[in-house]
């Protein structure tokens, strides 16, 4: 019996449009990296988390990103934020809530991030299922593209963190990490491999290798074009 044509192979389903980070309309959001908070996190070590966050301040400064800080009622015990976003971003807005746990529901906050005009939110904070889940949540309601940064969010355990990512996923949010964040804000390494890569390898000790290598061969390059050159003339 003849086979029916349609059926001879997978069926493809389209998939969603891919909504990628646009370097002219996201908006960086920091949300309580605060010093007594830090301390909840146990998803990663300190010293990997505290890497992570910096790094993720740094892309937003190299990118020149419009950056909203946030703390949570930083007068008690959740401490103030970690210094080093500050020194990164000293001309951030900087919205100190006195008691909202989601920042969405604090008007000063919601209001920065309007006068940014812009529609994409790369968030992290802590902790991973309130501090970054409920404005996350919140952002998409309002019509927003949100994408949360996993590996500088933490939280009390990887099985909370899961939990909260796939909530946030299955609500529409973009689940990244610092290094794909900085990569596709980038687009094309031609932009400026150097600079990127320089920041690359201060947070990624394996990439220092890479581009360690990467130096040494051009310089090579270099050095025989530079020996091609004097030869044509002599």
């Amino acid at each position: 019996m003849a086979s029916n044509s349609n059926n001879s192979g997978p069926q493809l389903t389209p998939g969603k449009k891919y909504v990628r980070l646009d370097v002219n309309d996201a908006v960086l959001l920091l949300v309580d990296h605060q010093a007594g908070l830090m301390s909840l996190v146990h998803d990663f070590t300190p010293a990997e988390f505290r890497n992570n966050v910096i790094a993720l301040a740094d892309i937003g400064k190299f990118f020149k990103l419009p950056t909203i800080i946030t703390t949570s009622f930083d007068s008690g015990p959740n401490g103030p934020i970690v210094p080093e976003v500050l020194e990164r971003h000293p001309n951030a807005p900087f919205i100190a809530r006195p008691g909202q746990i989601n920042a969405w529901d604090n008007e000063d906050f919601v209001a920065a991030v309007k006068a940014t005009g812009r529609k994409q939110l790369i968030i992290a904070g802590v902790v991973t299922d309130v501090c970054v889940a409920f404005p996350t949540l919140s952002a998409l309601e309002a019509g927003y593209d949100v994408f949360v940064v996993t590996d500088c969010s933490g939280t009390f355990n990887p099985q909370v963190r899961d939990a909260a990512i796939t909530r946030m996923a299955h609500a529409g949010a973009q689940i990244v990490n610092w290094f794909s964040v900085a990569c596709e804000l980038h687009r094309d390494w031609r932009r400026d491999i150097e600079g990127l890569g320089t920041l690359l390898c201060e947070y990624l000790p394996n990439y220092r290798a890479l581009m360690t290598s990467y130096k040494a061969i051009t310089a090579a390059q270099s050095a025989s074009a530079s020996s091609s050159d004097a030869a044509k003339k002599q």
